[in-house]
């Protein structure tokens, strides 16, 4: 895309850095979107319900209080009428989000990422991976994986070398994240590569690791029903039976 404006090679010290300390690049919509939002957000929160949310979330960020469908009419009303971002915006507007405790921030987000994930190059791979290691918990991270760095890695191919590498990695929501990043792939899904990540990990005793090898299977059966029949019973002894439950349940 002609317009894209990309967050650049990563420094040390950049923030697209993974762990980097450094703050978000600057951007003046970024500036605009975060002002509207931690005034719009505030102001429809519920303290009650923010304690049932951080309850059903095992506590893993404080909450507002805002349910969903009005927390993305509001974010609508935040958005009015701002232009479309680049890279670098779409960079600023995640980080400083991610940087706000209140869960609903970083909702705002992954939501804002998947709209505007195709006006992001592979240099945003890195960001991605900052916001998957940032209060890392399944609402995010399977997100992230499916809806930013699936269609980053479609877009440059290049980047399945990086996925190689996160599924080797001790952060689970890293290798949780390579898992899961071609679950809207289809018939162009890398059959190879998956079965490699799910018999790489298939030994892992964490139950989002074991959840995603089989939701990842699962996924591809839709696509390829008696190819993920035959890997499962070639290979079932290796893996999980909550893998296998979840490869096999639609089957």
């Amino acid at each position: 895309m002609t317009d894209r404006a990309p967050v650049g090679p990563a420094a040390p010290g950049d923030p697209a850095l993974p762990g980097g300390t450094t703050p978000p690049p600057e951007s003046a919509l970024a500036d605009t979107v975060l002002d509207r939002l931690t005034a719009v957000y505030p102001a429809a929160g519920n303290p009650f319900r923010a304690q049932e949310m951080v309850a059903y979330m095992k506590g893993v960020a404080p909450f507002l209080g805002v349910r969903t469908p009005e927390r993305r009419a509001l974010s609508r009303t935040v958005l009015d009428g701002t232009p479309r971002p680049d890279e670098r915006d779409c960079a600023a507007i995640a980080l400083r989000c991610f940087a706000l405790p209140e869960r609903e921030y970083h909702y705002f987000a992954v939501d804002y990422l998947r709209r505007h994930v195709k006006r992001c190059s592979s240099g945003f791979l890195p960001v991605a991976h900052r916001l998957v290691t940032t209060v890392s918990w399944w609402d995010t991270v399977d997100h992230l994986a499916a809806h930013v760095v699936g269609p980053l890695v479609a877009a440059d191919p290049s980047l399945a070398d990086r996925m190689d590498e996160w599924v080797e990695d001790d952060d689970l929501w890293v290798a949780r994240t390579a898992l899961l990043h071609q679950l809207r792939f289809k018939e162009d899904t890398d059959a190879d590569r998956l079965y490699a990540y799910c018999l790489r990990r298939s030994a892992d005793t964490d139950f989002f690791l074991r959840k995603a090898i089989g939701w990842s299977l699962r996924e591809y059966g839709k696509t390829a029903p008696a190819e993920v029949r035959a890997f499962v019973a070639a290979h079932e002894a290796r893996l999980s039976p909550l893998s296998v439950r979840e490869a096999l349940k639609n089957l």
